[in-house]
């Protein structure tokens, strides 16, 4: 049986690799998100891990002078 060229092997890897990434939440983006949905400003955000996986936990001044923490999974829906 010929072998296959390792090309052809890695590149279904690398489009899954890529196909999963993009449909991954950054940290950025989902503070900025945060941010415009609640009118308010970022005080800090951070990425941790819950049950396997990532959520990004971010936290925002309000208007009104609340904080508020908001949990977003890095997941996109």
């Amino acid at each position: 049986m010929p072998l296959l060229p390792l090309r052809l092997l890695i590149a279904p890897v690398l489009a899954l690799a890529m196909a999963f990434s993009a449909w991954a939440l950054t940290l950025e983006e989902a503070a900025e998100r945060v941010a415009r949905q609640h009118d308010a400003k970022v005080v800090s955000a951070q990425t941790i891990e819950r049950d396997g996986r990532r959520v990004h936990v971010i936290r925002i001044l309000t208007r009104d002078g609340v904080v508020k923490t908001i949990r977003v999974p890095a997941d996109r829906p």
